[in-house]
């Protein structure tokens, strides 16, 4: 049987997005608060638990105290979410985008994909116009946005084409004031090797840099990881460090970036949990995701690095195993909320 093939339509114009979006929300929006940032959040796969999550969030008091919310999606799915959570309806503001089917729930589906991209669309749009100040959106499944027709690898290469930005981008993942970045990410471990660049290590580890200046860090310490066992052994298991690793960590500290390394990677934690550095550069995905998740408890976030407009969710996927059954731990897109809080402060 072949999989399931529906493509969504893409939002080309400003007029369109206005015409998507709830009577009032954009009034509002330039009447808001100025004493709080207002924060797009997006309700995620209506098929995992993010629509439950999104609920549980606003639930709480400190939701509303910290920023003005705009729920971005579907009215229904987030009502649905909030039964599922069996917390009260808070009655939010949305920027509507409806759904056009139903998601079977705990299923990747190329109908949930194409709702993702559209509401991401329309999301990204409003944030580049100032509408609102940051988006928090809540877990998405890349099979189903594949299903739907996205050519690119993951969300974050999405948002960087409908920004138009061509500047290096890297998933920055956050657990327990731990920051970490990646210089390969959704690519197959056999391919990770000749990916790694000096010029990649570099721009990793300056955009680290900079983003933790985003948040208020002044001065960040970043570690920089190894790719091979022990850091090569001076050659012996691999010559990564050598020619590729410590030159792009020598040319980061010229430019006046407090980085170190390579370090070993099944230590390099180790001193990171101490709190001896405020940033680690991993060389591919499972490096830093596995530290961080048995670090993190539950609590990760994910920031997507480099961009000119804060954007940041939880650092966990859409639990389709879960779904339905209102037991999804709130934690990490509480934290994906107040980082986002914390951005736009300083920004402005």
């Amino acid at each position: 049987m072949q999989p399931e093939t529906v493509n969504y339509v893409p939002i080309r114009s400003r007029q369109q997005a206005e015409l998507a979006v709830w009577p009032g929300v954009l009034v509002w929006s330039a009447k808001r608060s100025m004493r709080k940032p207002c924060i797009g959040l997006f309700v995620g796969d209506p098929s995992g638990i993010g629509p439950e999550l999104v609920a549980k969030l606003l639930a709480t008091p400190r939701a509303a105290e910290l920023a003005d919310i705009v729920v971005i999606g579907d009215p229904r799915t987030y009502r649905a979410g909030a039964q599922t959570a069996g917390v009260p309806d808070a009655r939010p503001r949305f920027l509507e985008c409806l759904q056009e089917a139903e998601y079977p729930t705990g299923k990747a589906t190329a109908a949930a994909g194409a709702f993702v991209l559209r509401s991401l669309e329309l999301a990204v749009g409003t944030l580049e116009r100032g509408e609102i100040d940051a988006l928090v959106y809540a877990p998405l499944n890349k099979q189903a946005m594949r299903l739907a027709g996205s050519k690119h690898p993951d969300e974050l290469r999405f948002f960087a084409d409908l920004l138009g930005f061509a500047g290096p981008v890297s998933e920055i993942n956050i657990s327990g004031g731990l920051w970490t970045s990646r210089v390969t990410s959704h690519i197959p471990i056999s391919a990770v090797s000749r990916e790694i660049t000096a010029d990649k290590v570099y721009g990793t580890t300056e955009l680290l840099c900079r983003v933790l200046q985003s948040a208020g860090v002044a001065a960040p310490r970043i570690a920089v990881a190894a790719l091979n066992p022990h850091a090569g052994e001076g050659g012996l298991v691999g010559t990564e460090e050598i020619t590729v690793i410590r030159p792009a960590v020598e040319r980061a500290r010229q430019a006046g970036i407090d980085a170190s390394g390579p370090w070993p990677a099944d230590t390099i934690f180790v001193a990171a949990k101490r709190g001896v550095y405020d940033g680690v550069v991993t060389m591919y995905h499972d490096q830093g995701q596995i530290a961080l998740k048995l670090l993190g408890s539950g609590r990760g976030v994910t920031v997507a690095g480099g961009l000119p407009v804060p954007i940041t969710t939880p650092a966990h996927g859409t639990a389709f195993d879960i779904a339905g059954k209102g037991i999804a731990d709130p934690g990490a897109i509480r934290e994906a909320f107040e980082v986002a809080c914390r951005m736009v402060r300083r920004r402005s």
